[in-house]
């Protein structure tokens, strides 16, 4: 019996799979328990319109992340900390407070894990940091340091 699963289901397939199940196991397991319903001609065209559905999403998403990254090449992002002699801050700025920035300056909205920091920035100055948005889409932020 043809059957798509709704959800994964170990040893025999992912969500939205379309599978070749025992009748016995289809009938007394997978139906039941909402793990899968029949591959009928409804059901069938009801999984390719939700393919359909997520793929367009995805390249939304993905062309969202692409013109994030085009918009942070050009901006530049202030942040204002105390620091004591020789240009050292105390404490150091971390990639919350790069987010926080972003938002507040440009209002551009960025998870504060998606932004990458090889080591924490402890001194006055400019940097450029790595922004990780998704389908591999990776954008750069160029934070400057200043005295505040």
């Amino acid at each position: 019996m043809k059957v798509i699963l709704q959800q994964d289901v170990k040893g025999q397939g992912k969500k939205g799979q379309l599978i070749e199940a025992s009748d016995g196991y289809a009938r007394n397991f997978l139906l039941p328990r909402k793990l899968a319903v029949e591959a009928t001609a409804d059901n069938l065209h009801k999984m390719q319109k939700q393919d359909e559905a997520k793929r367009e999403r995805q390249a939304a998403e993905k062309a969202e992340a692409e013109r994030i990254a085009q918009v942070l090449e050009s901006l530049q992002v202030i942040i204002k900390a105390k620091g004591g002699d020789g240009g050292r801050l105390f404490g150091s700025v971390t990639s919350k407070e790069v987010a926080d920035a972003l938002k507040a300056q440009h209002g551009i909205d960025i998870n504060k894990s998606k932004i990458v920091q090889d080591e924490p920035i402890k001194a006055f100055g400019s940097y450029t940091l790595k922004c990780r948005l998704g389908y591999e889409v990776s954008g750069t932020v160029h934070v400057t340091v200043t005295e505040g």
